[in-house]
């Protein structure tokens, strides 16, 4: 729902990737003494880079006897002297050049005293930088509501020029040329008429704010909902902007990927494309708030907070200081607390926030969360619709697979494509070789943004050639290269079994040893989901954002974690949805049933980073009283073998001959996801302390009860 926090901290994100830094990073040993003076600036001239990331030079050169800077995400900015060899900007970052024996560097040092340093790879790099004039509006709604956004207007540019619009909750008064740049230095390139919009109830916007508004009655003229907004908005901009081409296309992120989407449902006809990113289509089904009526209880805490106590952003920095004065650990706090009803009671909010009161009072599926999916509402591909997704989606990993695949069908006019790589929450926006220990060996989302990104809309939005892509691209991981199908998943991929064994071992079909694989759930104890301590969602030095790729041996030797594994002698490719089919018995009358299907890497590989290292490629959750009904909880008969089938989502990925291919089943996956009480209650939000109990849970594997996961596999 959000790529990293405002959108002011999603611009400083991208400005530090510009400047390829990480301030977390500690400043460096001492380096022999500079030979760099103030008047000697053709010497230090040169494009600047860090080893792990090449693909973010931050360029130097002399200009009017000073020295400035620039990069594809920087504006051009001078630089002043304040010592033989070093310089700073006007926000207090200073530049310290020395003479090394491999070369020039420069260490880039923050405010804070943060550091890293960058080695001289090349010549200055000069880019285009558009110049656009900024002024702000407030849109008049259909039911009198005025709406807030800003306009960057290009002012060096003459012809007619399309739209570019964003809506968003998460405030747009940062917007402005440099922002732009910073933030999508392709589009700015190109140049686009830039808008963005405050939605109804947030920041500069008048009206109500409501939490994923559902869809309005379309048949009445007065009804109001994200959509109608989105058309008046584009109608308003149509007529009022000058110099436009009468085209206008959407995109958005996360919470602005749903707006996107919203945008397509009977779309005001100037809009010609749109590209919903990572966008939230079902928050009960597979979205931010529950996966599988599995309660996502830390984000859903969180972000409540934060979206509905304020009309602008709250973070959370913290969950409060123990006795020492440290940050409290998330999964100490919420398991202090025991249910969602007690962390309302004791969060000291005063106010009754809506969404958290759809938490306490509609934790099945009825009809408050069904009005708000907006997969019933895809019957058509009304624009052409660019939807991007990441395997990796620590928030939205759902909403843009289910929106193409709603889409498909309807495709007549071939507009409906989708590109899939292993990127966390909107990362694909950055110039990255990697994600957590995980590397690419390019950057894969510059590669997106030129080659997809910039050419779909420039094909929509203003007739140019170039944009190519048939229906699919997807950055396959293990091969690490781009592949591209007529239809996702390809036809060639076959649903392979490959069945649970009593021995802990995985084989493909059906030829596992038959008996059963037992381990205790426990609520009081239950299997983190990361690493501890577990920071606030968008706390500082949260690691939130990368918890799907960390390497998972920090839980696999819990007896609570049953592990089956299979060495490959050959590639194994699969390419597609990823089921599990359990059949189990518990103790209790209830249960959650956590699947993981990992990638785990020999001993002896090249990267001594990913030396055993297990990589989950695919995960889910499934809320045992939901087997059978999303709307209809329904209790697990203790001691009776049950089937829990469900989908574990997309995947492309190589496991590489000397991998091993193994799969991890468990009860709990906390606080991600609240403790199930493993007994029947009417309400888990509301579980007294006394319905959580251990239980036995039992994985079947026999002819008449498989215990499986079904992958799609590549000949």
């Amino acid at each position: 729902m959000l790529m990293n926090l405002t959108s002011t901290h999603i611009r400083r994100l991208f400005a530090r990737v510009a400047f390829g830094i990480s301030l977390a990073l500690v400043a460096l040993a001492a380096r022999p003494a500079s030979a760099t003076k103030k008047q000697d600036l053709d010497a230090v001239a040169g494009a600047y880079a860090q080893t792990a990331e090449p693909d973010t030079p931050l360029s130097f050169y002399p200009q009017q006897g000073k020295l400035w800077m620039e990069s594809e995400r920087q504006m051009p900015a001078s630089l002043r002297a304040i010592g033989d060899d070093e310089f700073q900007t006007e926000n207090n970052v200073r530049f310290r050049f020395e003479k090394l024996p491999a070369g020039w560097s420069v260490t880039r040092i923050a405010p804070d005293g943060g550091s890293i340093t960058l080695m001289r790879v090349g010549d200055v790099e000069h880019h285009l930088f558009h110049q656009y004039e900024r002024s702000e509006a407030m849109i008049p709604m259909r039911d009198g509501v005025r709406l807030h956004a800003v306009i960057l207007m290009p002012t060096d540019m003459h012809e007619p020029l399309p739209i570019l619009l964003t809506r968003t909750p998460y405030g747009v008064s940062g917007l402005t040329p440099a922002a732009f740049i910073a933030s999508q230095p392709q589009l700015a390139r190109d140049g686009y008429i830039r808008v963005e919009e405050d939605i109804r109830g947030r920041y500069g916007s008048e009206g109500r704010f409501r939490m994923m508004h559902p869809l309005a009655d379309h048949s009445n003229p007065k009804a109001t909902d994200e959509s109608t907004d989105a058309y008046d908005t584009v109608a308003w901009l149509v007529k009022n902007l000058p110099g436009n081409n009468g085209r206008v296309g959407v995109m958005g992120i996360s919470y602005p990927g749903f707006l996107t989407t919203m945008a397509g449902i009977d779309p005001n006809p100037a809009v010609k494309a749109i590209s919903p990113q990572a966008p939230m289509i079902d928050v009960w089904r597979g979205d931010d708030f529950f996966h599988n009526g599995a309660f996502r209880q830390t984000y859903g805490y969180d972000y409540g907070i934060m979206l509905e106590s304020s009309k602008e952003n709250v973070v959370l920095d913290d969950y409060g200081k123990d006795a020492s004065g440290q940050p409290v650990d998330g999964y100490k706090f919420f398991l202090e607390r025991g249910s969602f009803a007690q962390d309302v009671a004791q969060s000291g909010v005063k106010q009754k926030l809506p969404t958290w009161q759809d938490f306490l009072n509609h934790p099945a599926y009825d009809e408050v969360w069904r009005a708000r999916g907006v997969e019933y509402h895809l019957n058509s591909v009304a624009v052409p619709t660019l939807t991007v997704g990441g395997y990796y989606d620590q928030e939205d990993m759902w909403g843009p697979q289910e929106e193409y695949k709603r889409l498909e069908p309807h495709d007549t006019n071939h507009e409906n494509f989708l590109v899939l790589g292993p990127w966390r929450h909107g990362s694909w926006s950055g110039t990255t070789r990697h994600i957590g220990a995980l590397q690419y060996g390019a950057a894969i989302g510059e590669q997106y943004r030129e080659q997809i990104e910039a050419r779909f809309f420039a094909h929509y939005l203003k007739d140019q050639t170039g944009f190519t892509l048939e229906d699919t691209a997807s950055f396959q991981t293990g091969s690490n290269t781009w592949k591209y199908y007529s239809h996702f998943p390809p036809p060639a991929s076959r649903m392979t079994d490959f069945c649970l064994g009593a021995d802990r071992e995985l084989h493909e079909g059906s030829g596992c040893a038959p008996g059963d694989v037992a381990y205790v759930s426990d609520p009081a104890n239950p299997v983190p989901y990361r690493h501890r301590p577990i920071q606030p969602t968008y706390g500082k030095g949260s690691q939130w954002y990368t918890w799907m790729v960390e390497d998972q041996r920090f839980v696999t030797g819990r007896s609570d974690v049953a592990a089956w594994r299979m060495p490959l002698n050959h590639d194994l490719t699969i390419t597609g949805e990823v089921f599990a089919d359990l059949f189990a018995r518990t103790t209790g009358s209830d249960g959650d049933f956590v699947v993981k299907l990992i990638d785990q890497y020999p001993d002896d590989d090249p990267d001594p980073a990913m030396r055993g290292y297990q990589l989950m490629t695919n995960m889910e959750i499934l809320r045992g009283r939901y087997r059978k009904s999303f709307d209809h909880p329904e209790a697990i008969t203790p001691g009776k073998t049950t089937e829990f089938r469900w989908s574990l989502h997309d995947v492309d990925h190589v496991f590489r001959k000397g991998h091993t291919l193994m799969v991890e089943v468990q009860s709990s996956w906390f606080p991600l996801y609240d403790r199930n009480p493993q007994t029947f209650v009417p309400n888990i939000m509301t579980a007294p302390a006394s319905a959580y109990q251990r239980a036995t849970v039992t994985i079947v594997s026999d002819p008449k009860y498989p215990s499986r996961l079904l992958l799609p596999v590549m000949p």
